[in-house]
């Protein structure tokens, strides 16, 4: 008698920067993992591209070597679940696949025409979605991308197009189903955050149809099933990443509060079943299955990770020397960074920012790189001030996830806020959230999530210098433009 297969899960994790793909068992261990990078393209300045396509192809790849090394153990992939970055959005042709438009990252705000022209409708807009008017969502990208070509406008008049986040995209080109799930949905700027509809008032404001979208389906559903390399399985969970990394640290109880830094950032509060609408930040659903419906309170940062690629480029840095975490260590400055170039998120909503980067000693550029890696902090106490404003109680103790967690930046965030920041031992915290998610599909109750952590960082900067240096900081706010 051959001997029993042992069941797994498979999980995508595709950020901003490159696609992951893992094996997760049913003890919640990774048995196998891959990772490609993918590439930006920066054809103007803030334009920033992808390329859907060759992303799919990527994915087919490593979906692949996991299916692959699964026949080699065997191993049982029981169904699979992925995580997306949200806001990186395309026009394709619902029939052939094909691409019509780059995908425009998150990071492209080359919508910001659309953004001022809108500007009058920003609060019947937050009301709606629980998002801010931005030209890094859906409906400014929908609107700009129209405009701007004759050839595009006519096939969306006839009605060929689909509009959509690169999560529909590859759902599509991967089981044939044009889907997108309301984790991911929220993003678009075009969806009624409290019935999870394509809103008519909105899309009428942008020029689209119910048409030219997505179904929009719960973040727990029957996607289609995957083809891969002869092996099929069912595709049943698609949620936005920063949604499968609080739920990847056991974020799914009501209060719950988690950190994610990689190429971006964001600070997570799980709102329970109700929305919770706060100006400055994002609400949006945290996750759904058809039943049950959970909400998110987050505060996104722009630049972390990306940050410190930018100020490679600026200093002349090579990568391998760059190891910024390591060059904060030690240093200290009373200089102040503002990341004019992404943009500001979380808590002010503006790209429209003038650059400062002042106040430095001799110690350059470690002095610049420290006062780009404060800014990351100061942006996350701001965002901390304002959710405690509008929330009851926020736990003393949080814990850190993704690469960007390092032990400067986790030390500075805890000065600031005055809680205790742990890093978790568990990098991909996001990967292990739709594994999650996967479990209790199957098991019809949350598991227990072990949440290890290494390095506890607690308050010890002197409130003198705390003050002085959050004082210094909105100083440099005011003159970069924002009041």
């Amino acid at each position: 008698m051959p001997p029993a297969k042992k069941q797994a899960t498979l999980v995508i994790d595709l950020g901003t920067s490159s696609t992951k793909v893992f094996l997760f068992n049913f003890l919640d261990h990774v048995v196998f993992k891959t990772r490609e990078k993918h590439s930006l393209r920066h054809p103007k300045p803030k334009h920033v591209e992808v390329d859907a396509l060759s992303i799919a192809h990527t994915c087919k790849k490593l979906m692949g070597q996991a299916v692959n090394f699964s026949r080699t153990k065997n191993i049982q992939i029981s169904a699979a679940g992925f995580a997306f970055q949200r806001s990186t959005f395309l026009f394709w042709d619902r029939k052939t696949l094909k691409p019509l438009t780059p995908a425009l990252s998150w990071q492209d705000s080359r919508a910001t025409n659309i953004v001022n022209q809108t500007k009058r409708h920003s609060k019947t807009i937050f009301k709606k979605t629980g998002a801010p008017l931005n030209a890094h969502f859906g409906g400014p990208k929908f609107a700009h991308l129209v405009n701007h070509s004759k050839r595009l406008k006519k096939k969306v008049k006839e009605g060929t197009v689909v509009f959509g986040t690169i999560s529909a995209f590859l759902t599509q080109h991967l089981t044939g189903n044009c889907l997108v799930d309301e984790t991911i949905a929220s993003r678009f700027l075009m969806m009624n955050l409290n019935t999870c509809q394509w809103d008519q008032t909105l899309l009428d404001l942008f020029g689209a149809l119910p048409d030219y979208l997505p179904k929009l389906v719960p973040s727990t559903y029957d996607f289609g099933s995957l083809d891969i390399n002869g092996l099929k399985f069912p595709l049943r969970v698609i949620i936005g990443d920063q949604q499968a990394a609080l739920i990847g640290q056991g974020g799914y109880a009501p209060g719950s509060v988690a950190m994610n830094f990689g190429t971006s950032g964001s600070i997570q509060i799980n709102a329970g079943q109700d929305t919770a609408h706060v100006d400055g930040l994002i609400s949006s659903v945290l996750f759904s299955d058809g039943s049950e419906r959970h909400y998110l309170l987050e505060g996104t940062i722009n630049a972390c990770n990306s940050l410190f690629y930018q100020l490679e480029e600026e200093l002349g840095i090579p990568h391998k020397e760059m190891r910024w975490h390591k060059r904060c260590e030690h240093t200290r400055t009373e200089g102040v960074f503002i990341p004019a170039s992404q943009g500001i998120a979380a808590p002010y909503w503006t790209d429209h920012l003038k650059p400062v980067s002042e106040g430095y000693g001799e110690d350059l550029p470690n002095e610049i790189i420290r006062a780009g890696m404060e800014s990351i902090g100061f942006l996350v106490n701001d965002i901390w001030t304002l959710a405690q404003t509008h929330l009851d109680s926020l736990p003393e103790k949080v814990i850190v996830s993704g690469g960007g967690g390092r032990p400067p930046l986790l030390q500075f965030i805890s000065d600031l806020t005055g809680i205790t920041v742990n890093h978790s031992i568990m990098k991909d915290r996001t990967a292990l959230g739709v594994h999650t998610l996967l479990k209790k599909l199957q098991s019809g109750k949350w598991p227990n999530i072990k949440l290890e952590t290494d390095v506890s960082h607690k308050p010890v900067m002197n409130q003198k210098l705390k003050r002085e240096k959050i004082k210094r900081w909105k100083f440099a706010l005011a003159k970069s433009g924002i009041t």
